[in-house]
């Protein structure tokens, strides 16, 4: 028997949305076939008016279209509170505005459901949170103080080093311990991204992937390893890492294990979690992806898992 839930996405322009790979597609798709009501918002159409949480965007369908994948309603705005579930799936970066709409969202009725839970979106930024679990990740320095950084490069013979709050494989750096380029790289970094950068002793294991575990409620639902371009240590898809099947290894196991909990109880219901070797380097809680890499390579339905999950978890 069909639900006829209303669900909100927040999220980047459906124009940008590529149907062949984006993980939202597959959710949002799936809703659709279970006979969902869709609404889609941009993170800037989120307003707070007279304490209601309203949104501006459109219901729109997944159509069978070779031009465009959707079709949209007209523009209207909506209440939030008057939606059984938010899902929370813009791409990075996480800067004011995406602070705000949490914020925003921390406001709505209690029977909203919101995934991932704003406040631990907030509270968990992706390279940050992994520092609560010391010993399952590599050696990490986060700092803009070119002393610091070079010290640090100094100890091992590569290092990785990458904007806090990046994504997609940008910005990335592999470091030579002595290099005389690296004042010019590191210094050109902090200017760049105005900031802290992170220094991550690198994993030699990256050609073997990184590797990409999606977790929903806790839960161990599927992985795929994401394996560079030869000459490159960009494995992200975005940046041209290619697929390849892989099921739990190292200490994978392990590593999901110590998170579930810890997950379950922030209410982070969908992550993303990077593990490379024997090492966790990141836990994806704004907008993971990898479901239709890990669908197509084990002839799954991810989203099927995400959806039947989160339906004992709506209760308006």
């Amino acid at each position: 028997m069909k639900k006829h839930f209303k669900i909100a996405i927040q999220m980047d322009p459906l124009e940008k949305i590529n149907p062949y790979e984006d993980s939202t597609f597959v959710i949002a798709k799936e809703a659709q076939d279970r006979g969902y009501k869709i609404f889609h918002y941009l993170p800037k159409d989120i307003s707070l008016k007279n304490n209601k949480i309203i949104a501006r965007g459109s219901y729109f369908k997944i159509i069978n279209s070779k031009k465009k994948f959707f079709k949209k309603e007209k523009k209207q705005s909506v209440s939030l509170n008057d939606f059984h579930c938010v899902l929370i799936r813009q791409d990075p970066p996480f800067n004011m505005e995406y602070i705000t709409a949490t914020y925003f969202l921390e406001m709505l009725d209690k029977n909203v459901m919101v995934i991932n839970n704003p406040t631990e979106i907030r509270n968990n930024p992706e390279k940050l949170s992994m520092f609560k679990f010391k010993n399952i990740i590599p050696q990490t320095l986060v700092s803009k103080n070119l002393k610091e950084i070079k010290n640090f490069i100094n100890k091992n013979p590569f290092t990785i080093l990458k904007p806090m709050y990046g994504n997609g494989g940008e910005g990335i750096e592999k470091v030579k311990r002595g290099s005389l380029k690296n004042n010019e790289i590191i210094n050109k970094m902090i200017k760049k991204y105005k900031g802290a950068i992170i220094a991550q002793k690198f994993i030699k294991e990256i050609d073997k992937g990184d590797r990409r575990i999606i977790l929903i409620d806790g839960d161990y639902v599927g992985s795929v390893a994401r394996i560079p371009k030869k000459g490159s240590i960009k494995a992200n898809f975005h940046a041209g890492g290619s697929a390849q099947k892989t099921g739990l290894v190292f200490k994978d196991r392990k590593i999901c294990k110590i998170l579930k909990s810890y997950l379950k109880n922030k209410g982070l219901f969908f992550t993303g979690i990077d593990v490379i070797g024997n090492y966790l380097t990141e836990i994806n809680v704004t907008s993971p992806t990898g479901m239709q890499e890990i669908n197509k390579l084990n002839s799954v339905k991810l989203e099927k898992i995400f959806w039947d999950k989160l339906e004992k978890k709506i209760t308006k």
